[in-house]
């Protein structure tokens, strides 16, 4: 279907006929993102056709969106239709052409003449041309706000965050969720196919997100994991963070996320170790995205770079922030209670107690407690 939509789009752009062209591949671009090697054709086409329509302005957002891709022959096009996008207007200076009059207005010139020979003959002068307004200038004003208004509506549209949520649910338990919002009614294409891809991998939509920096309207799903062991909810939670990489087209190293657990028999103290490089990829505008613990104390944090974490009012729980273009470390030692373990010392200590008390009746000289008759 995505083939035979494309081979037309190109047959109606070989015809010169533009507005075809965005008709067919507008509701294409939703479904296949940028970062693919189909989108990224997508977005040229829809960019040519743009140019043919006159919007210039369109044209370079598509270019722009394909420099995410991954193939290097389809980013170069689009850096060199960007740069004739965004090359200077020329002004050619006047002398440069020659500007005929307009045959029609002979008849108003030979009255002029006519008009010119009676002042010459009544020896009277000319009257003084009018004033001199210099060339009309273009409104340079109107066009900045117009451009910085345009920028303002791409940066704000693509406004995305994506929060994810490590849950302790007990020694050797974690549970991954994801939060991903939009200050718009729709997701962005990104986070549209990024919640695809978690359902994919095990995540199912739960109940309503907990407000996020995106505001409280918007588009907001979350999406989390059952209960799962350790290792393999920190598996989940990598393979998450790598498919997210994939879709925006970058090449990232693989996160280290480590869970080490000693066991007292009454508790478990445990070490938490997540460290993501973000080092190779460059701040996004409108992007973020954090990763929040629960339940976990502020004092439990020994590291926490290059971002500190804080703790989230009226929980128990704490928000640590990534910033792109560094290597995030954190590190956490916290101690969780054992149910069972506690179980087993009560009735190892009631049982004591009990044995304590019976022998002290048999040295006051009650003997061994009689049967019921």
């Amino acid at each position: 279907m995505a083939d035979d939509q494309l081979a037309g789009a190109s047959a109606a752009l070989e015809r010169g006929d533009y507005g075809k062209v965005v008709r067919l591949l507008e509701p294409l671009s939703q479904e296949h993102p940028a970062a693919t090697n189909t989108g990224a054709e997508i977005q040229l086409l829809l960019a040519t056709a743009w140019m043919g329509l006159g919007n210039n302005a369109r044209a370079m957002v598509c270019c722009r969106l394909v420099k995410r891709c991954r193939d290097v022959s389809l980013r170069a096009q689009a850096i060199d239709l960007l740069t004739v996008l965004e090359a200077p207007a020329l002004e050619r200076p006047r002398d440069w052409s020659i500007t005929l009059p307009d045959l029609g207005s002979a008849e108003a010139m030979g009255g002029q003449m006519q008009q010119l020979a009676r002042g010459r003959r009544s020896n009277k002068p000319p009257p003084p041309p009018p004033p001199p307004v210099g060339p009309t200038r273009a409104p340079v004003g109107f066009a900045v706000l117009a451009v910085l208004l345009l920028l303002l509506t791409v940066l704000l549209g693509g406004c995305t965050e994506v929060r994810s949520e490590l849950t302790f649910k007990g020694p050797g338990r974690l549970q991954i969720a994801h939060y991903l919002s939009s200050p718009g009614p729709q997701p962005e294409p990104w986070a549209r196919q990024f919640g695809r891809t978690l359902q994919s991998q095990g995540l199912k939509p739960a109940g309503k997100p907990q407000p996020s920096a995106a505001g409280a309207g918007g588009f907001r799903q979350r999406l989390e994991s059952p209960v799962l062991a350790a290792p393999q909810a920190l598996d989940l939670l990598a393979a998450n963070l790598s498919a997210a990489a994939d879709l925006a087209g970058v090449a990232l190293p693989q996160p280290d996320f480590q869970l080490q657990e000693r066991n007292w028999l009454v508790g478990v103290r445990q070490t938490l170790v997540l460290a993501v490089d973000l080092r190779e990829l460059a701040a996004l505008p409108g992007f973020s995205s954090a990763i929040d613990l629960a339940p976990v104390a502020i004092a439990a944090i020994q590291l926490a770079s290059p971002e500190p974490a804080a703790a989230i009012p009226g929980r128990r729980a704490l928000h640590w922030p990534l910033r792109f273009g560094a290597l995030n470390s954190l590190r956490l030692t916290c101690w969780r209670w054992s149910g069972l373990g506690l179980g087993g010392v009560l009735i190892a200590t009631a049982l004591v107690l009990v044995l304590a008390l019976e022998r002290l009746r048999r040295l006051l000289g009650f003997g061994l407690p009689e049967l019921p008759a």
